[in-house]
């Protein structure tokens, strides 16, 4: 079985189509951006400290960034828990906070995706709360 870290790095590449159908805001025939989960991460990596992005901002900029009009929901919500995921190994494996994707500054305890991580919601919590970051 793949590590989250593996699945990250899987490769792959993204995808700009028109969207099959209406769901989470989106409309059937916009510019669709399905972005691969190390997009998701280099973008969350280019949040500053103390600076929170919810997912729905997240993926509106993602789309302007790839040209698209809108991000895939689903897409990105799998890609947010690999990225998740893939750092809490990293920490694990470090210790080193400060090396890994600041997934807690799109992630809180109310974002769907934090109820599927496996490691819970005190380190996100703990993290946010260190940052400053509302909501925590």
């Amino acid at each position: 079985m793949k590590t989250w870290t593996e699945k990250l790095n899987s490769g792959g590449l993204h995808e700009v189509k028109p969207a099959p159908i209406n769901i989470a805001g989106m409309k059937a025939g916009e510019i669709m951006l399905v972005p691969t989960a190390r997009q998701v991460d280099d973008f969350i990596r280019t949040l500053p400290n103390g600076k929170h992005m919810d997912v729905q901002v997240l993926r509106k900029a993602m789309a302007k960034r790839y040209g698209a009009e809108v991000t895939c929901p689903i897409t990105t919500g799998f890609h947010l828990r690999t990225v998740a995921e893939a750092a809490f190994e990293a920490y694990q494996q470090n210790g080193d906070v400060d090396a890994i994707t600041p997934f807690w500054r799109v992630l809180n305890a109310k974002t769907p995706t934090i109820a599927r991580l496996s490691f819970g919601t005190d380190f996100v919590t703990e993290q946010r709360l260190k940052e400053g970051l509302k909501d925590a």
